[in-house]
């Protein structure tokens, strides 16, 4: 692939569709699913002592669910998603510091 398909490929990727979905009706109610998108990438060429010459490069895109909007009899509303995995790390850096700071507290009396 040459570098100027490449970062079409990549603009192209990089669109408001891959953050919000399209919306989905059921009973009355809309609901559209949001993301949080991040991506990188890079590009390169270079040349050998040799004459011989490269060029290459690639990207990649991420995404995270982060909630949903929902329409429901004219009132929009935003219900944000829970990430269980990030709230049982933060539960257990607060119970180890809890532990560590009343061991510390015992110990110095």
């Amino acid at each position: 692939m040459k570098i100027d398909e490449l970062m079409t490929l990549a603009k192209d990727s990089m669109t408001v569709r891959r953050v919000y979905s399209d919306p989905v009706q059921s009973d009355g109610v809309t609901v559209i699913e949001v993301a949080t998108v991040s991506g990188g990438g890079g590009i390169g060429s270079g040349s050998d002592k040799d004459g011989g010459e490269g060029s290459g490069g690639g990207f990649g895109l991420g995404a995270k669910p982060v909630g949903v909007y929902v329409i429901e009899n004219g009132r929009l509303t935003w219900r944000p998603a829970v990430d269980v995995n990030r709230l049982a790390m933060l539960v257990g850096i607060v119970a180890v510091t809890a532990l560590l700071v009343g061991a510390r507290i015992v110990t110095a009396d």
